[in-house]
């Protein structure tokens, strides 16, 4: 199981500006109305005093320079503090859980993450749960939103942007062949390109369908945990079937089913080389007396360490 000896630290990112639809920034506010700090000290994490991000609200913000990027200021910004803020809570000795937020956050847990990795000479493994592979760049994107991009930016892929690649150090933040995308059913036709010549190991839900979860995460888990000094997981709700977590606004069918993605998340407590994990596109706008929350709250659980007996 995980060390419990180390605190947990949660913080939230209430950031929706990366993704088209409105709502994602009260998805940390979700989370800790399921009782999620409480939940965590159920079962024998000391959590730290939780922190938020300070991000504001896009109502707020005067018309931003030109950019391709959506928000792209802000953006930069809000994954510079939290890059920061992510390594400052590892050097502390303690794990850092994320709430978003889009997906653009990940740039900024990442970046803090690999930065300290690096500083003691190892690299960082990557598990990426998600119905769709936010690999596109600023040049293949058919929206300009950020949260389509996140991944291709922390493995320094060709056309991304040299800021946001940049936010930790050198980019790439992840080797290629330490990350594992899990899930992906929904690819944009320029993106699939780029998923394939990136040299990641994808798992579609075709691969899931036929090989079943428990042989997808015992492979996931060996690419993430070979020559690294751990990994972190970037949790997209999405990466879900709708019937199991309706509150988000990029729903794809045919997703992870509940247990699935329990059983995943068990497998990666199981190895003690979790570092850090993240939630993000939990939108309450979308959700449906907050059982999105309630379920989410329950699959992070089981990756801090909940089991069944």
């Amino acid at each position: 199981m995980l060390d419990r000896s180390k605190s947990l630290r949660l913080i939230g990112v209430p950031l929706d500006h990366g993704a088209s639809r409105r709502g994602t920034d009260m998805g940390p506010s979700a989370l800790r109305s399921a009782g999620l700090g409480k939940a965590l000290e159920r079962l024998g994490w000391d959590v730290e005093r939780e922190e938020d991000i300070p991000v504001a609200a896009m109502e707020t913000q005067a018309a931003s320079a030109e950019h391709e990027l959506k928000h792209y200021e802000l953006i930069l910004a809000a994954c510079r503090d939290l890059a920061g803020r992510v390594r400052r809570v590892l050097e502390q000795n303690q794990i850092p859980l994320v709430l978003g937020g889009d997906h653009s956050i990940a740039m900024g847990t990442i970046s803090g993450m690999a930065s300290y990795v690096r500083a003691q000479g190892q690299e960082l493994g990557l598990i990426w749960f998600d119905a769709h592979g936010d690999m596109n760049t600023p040049l293949s994107s058919p929206t300009g939103n950020i949260h389509g991009m996140p991944l291709s930016h922390m493995l320094g892929v060709e056309g991304v942007d040299a800021s946001l690649a940049g936010i930790g150090g050198p980019a790439p933040m992840v080797k290629p062949e330490n990350v594992a995308l899990v899930g992906i059913r929904d690819i944009d036709e320029a993106e699939r390109a780029i998923i394939q010549d990136s040299g990641i190991r994808a798992f579609t839900m075709s691969e899931i369908d036929r090989r079943g979860m428990a042989a997808v995460a015992a492979e996931a888990l060996e690419v993430v945990t070979s020559d690294t000094a751990g990994f972190h997981v970037s949790f997209d709700v999405d990466g879900c079937d709708p019937s199991v977590i309706p509150g988000s606004g990029t729903l794809v069918p045919g997703g992870v089913s509940y247990r699935e993605a329990h059983y995943l998340l068990e497998e990666c407590a199981a190895t003690e080389k979790m570092l850090a994990m993240e939630v993000v596109e939990l939108n309450p706008l979308l959700d449906q007396g907050n059982i999105s929350a309630e379920r989410a709250r329950d699959l992070i659980l089981s990756a801090f360490g909940k089991r069944i007996l």
